[in-house]
C-alpha cells in the first residue's frame, strides 16, 4: 500500500488508464495472481462500515480512482498525474489493447443473459478480441458462489483477466475468496460495467462523469434502488472527510 493515498482508511492507487493497463500486462506477462477493486465514494463508505472489506479493498493490487472525488483528492494531496480509472472505461481500454497483446477474457457475473450480450458485443466492437467465455452465477451470497465447481469452470478456459459483474461490495469479497482458486493473473471487479455496454442500462454523459455528476445521473434513473447509497453516504463521506482534512480523526491504512 506504499504511496496509496489515504481516503477514510482506504487506499487509492495513485494511477491514471494508462498506468493502469501496463500494470495489468506486467501482471499477466509474470503469471502474478493480483485483484482489483474499482473505488469510488459508496466504496469507501462501505469500507468503513466493514473492516474485513477494508482490508481487502486495501490489499488489492489496484484501488483504482473509479470516481471523480477520488482523482480530486489524489490531485490535492500532490499526485497530478492521477486520472479517473473508471470500470468500464478500464474494461473497454484493455479490449482495444488485447487486439495487440492477445489477452484473453472471462466474463463472471449479470443478470440471466447479460454476460453472453456483453461478450458479443465486445467481440463486434473489438475484432479478433478473444472472449474464452461467460457464466451468469445464480443468486446467492458472495461466500456461497466461491466454490471449486466456479474455479474449475473459469480454470478450464484459461482467460488472462476474469471480468466479475456483480454487485458491490459483493463482487470484492468473491474476489478475495476466490483469489487462491483461479489461476488466471486477474481479477477485475467493474460492477455495472457489463449493463452498460451490453446496453441493459443507460450510462450517464461523459459531461456528467467529467464533473463528478454521475451519482446524479444514477439517483434519478434508478431512485429506488440508489437513493441511500447517494443522499446518505454522500453526505457521510463529506463530513468523515472534513474530520480527516482538519486532523480531528485519524483512519489508518488496514
Amino acid at each position: 500500500m506504499s504511496g496509496r493515498v489515504n481516503v477514510l482508511g482506504v487506499g487509492v492507487s495513485p494511477i491514471n488508464m494508462p498506468m493502469a493497463l501496463d500494470r495489468l500486462d506486467e501482471w499477466i506477462a509474470r503469471g502474478e495472481r493480483q485483484y482489483v477493486s474499482v473505488c469510488n465514494v459508496h466504496s469507501v463508505m462501505e469500507c468503513r462500515r466493514d473492516a474485513r472489506l477494508r482490508q481487502i479493498v486495501n490489499h488489492a493490487g489496484m484501488t483504482t480512482p473509479d470516481g471523480m472525488p477520488l482523482v480530486w483528492l489524489a490531485r490535492l494531496s500532490g499526485q497530478r498525474h492521477v486520472s479517473r480509472v473508471y470500470g468500464p472505461d478500464l474494461m473497454l481500454a484493455e479490449m482495444d489493447r488485447s487486439q495487440k497483446t492477445g489477452h484473453t477474457h472471462f466474463f463472471y457475473g449479470g443478470r440471466s443473459g447479460v454476460a453472453d450480450r456483453l461478450a458479443a458485443t465486445m467481440r463486434r466492437r473489438f475484432p479478433g478480441v478473444r472472449i474464452a467465455g461467460t457464466f451468469t452465477p445464480p443468486l446467492a451470497t458472495a461466500e456461497e458462489l466461491c466454490n471449486p465447481q466456479t474455479a474449475s469452470l473459469i480454470n478450464d478456459a484459461r482467460p488472462d483477466i476474469v471480468w466479475v459483474g456483480v454487485s458491490s461490495p459483493k463482487q470484492e469479497f468473491w474476489m478475495a475468496c476466490m483469489r487462491p482458486l483461479l489461476q488466471a493473473p486477474v481479477l477485475v471487479g467493474v460492477g455495472a460495467a457489463f449493463d452498460f455496454h451490453a446496453g441493459t442500462v443507460s450510462q450517464a454523459p461523459r459531461w456528467m462523469q467529467r464533473g463528478g455528476l454521475e451519482w446524479l445521473f444514477r439517483l434519478v434513473t434508478e431512485p429506488r434502488r440508489l437513493w441511500r447509497r447517494y443522499l446518505i453516504d454522500n453526505p457521510w463521506f463529506l463530513f468523515e472527510l472534513g474530520r480527516q482534512k482538519l486532523g480531528l480523526k485519524r483512519y489508518d491504512l488496514g
